[in-house]
């Protein structure tokens, strides 16, 4: 067993039942109850709360103190992919091999159900006792750029532009910046926020987070053509058919592997100047890397 297998053992199941306590301990309408927690438990690699909880142990410190960022966290990227599913956008019938949250409950609870986990995410950050105020207004500060019109939705909105015509890779990749990354940056930031990490170590972990962000999506985009469908839980080759801009199309998959490999080395470089332990956040890069799902 890896660390990283070790790190998700012992970590995972925790941040699970504190993530859904969010939804259930809330008095809301039952039904927007159901069709946030049918998201939510839908499941994936959680890396992005997984690595706010890694930098705090990474950094010395308990990793349960990052219970309520990393909630927080999957929270704006649930609700992300609710709302990429919908008709309106990639209209997906699977996410992860169950069905689209509006597949099931409809597009307008699944609207509102994403659009409910959008300022609980905040709500959790407020209500930790654990944090000082200092940390509340940082994390909050963080999330609100890494979530909105200076990050994730700024790259969707850039994404849904460049579907009109060709594109170069440097603008495929700053649309990778902004959707995928952001929100991965947010998680090594809180991370370190909580770790009382130096300024200069978190200018070294968005460095970081840029790189694995990007090479997050080259392999998303390797596999819409090698992977296999029962193990991503969606259509191969949906990119192509829906006539996407992706690293293979612009640079040939052999070309892809290699700018995924030149991400995986820079992102190496950028954690190397990260005063923590570097293991942990390593393997969560290789998993990125190497992923089949």
């Amino acid at each position: 067993m890896t660390r990283l297998d070790a790190f998700f053992a012992e970590n995972l199941n925790g941040f699970e039942r504190f993530l859904l306590a969010s939804v259930e301990n809330v008095q809301t309408a039952v039904s927007l109850q159901k069709a946030m927690r049918y998201s939510l438990e839908a499941g994936g690699k959680r890396i992005r709360p997984m690595l706010v909880l890694a930098v705090i142990e990474s950094f010395g410190q308990n990793p349960q103190l990052g219970l309520s960022a990393a909630a927080a966290v999957e929270m704006i990227h649930t609700y992300s992919l609710i709302h990429d599913d919908l008709p309106c956008m990639d209209d997906d019938d699977l996410r992860r091999g169950k069905p689209t949250n509006h597949k099931v409950f409809g597009d307008a609870l699944a609207t509102l159900a994403g659009d409910a986990m959008q300022p609980a995410a905040f709500h959790i950050l407020t209500l930790e006792a654990q944090y000082t105020n200092i940390q509340k207004i940082r994390l909050v500060s963080e999330l609100s750029v890494a979530a909105g019109m200076h990050g994730m939705v700024r790259g969707q909105v850039d994404d849904i532009e460049a579907e009109q015509g060709d594109i170069s890779i440097e603008e495929l990749e700053a649309i990778h910046f902004y959707k995928t990354a952001k929100l991965i940056e947010y998680s090594l930031v809180a991370g370190a926020i909580l770790a009382n990490a130096s300024d200069q170590d978190i200018i070294h972990l968005k460095q970081f987070a840029k790189h694995i962000g990007i090479a997050f999506q080259i392999q998303d985009d390797i596999l819409d053509i090698e992977g296999d469908e029962q193990v991503i839980g969606k259509p191969v080759g949906s990119d192509i058919d829906n006539f996407k801009s992706t690293y293979p199309a612009i640079l040939g998959l052999a070309g892809a592997k290699a700018h995924l490999a030149s991400h995986d080395e820079a992102a190496r470089q950028a954690l190397s100047k990260v005063a923590c332990d570097h293991d942990l956040l390593t393997q969560f890069l290789e998993m990125v890397v190497t992923r089949k799902k």
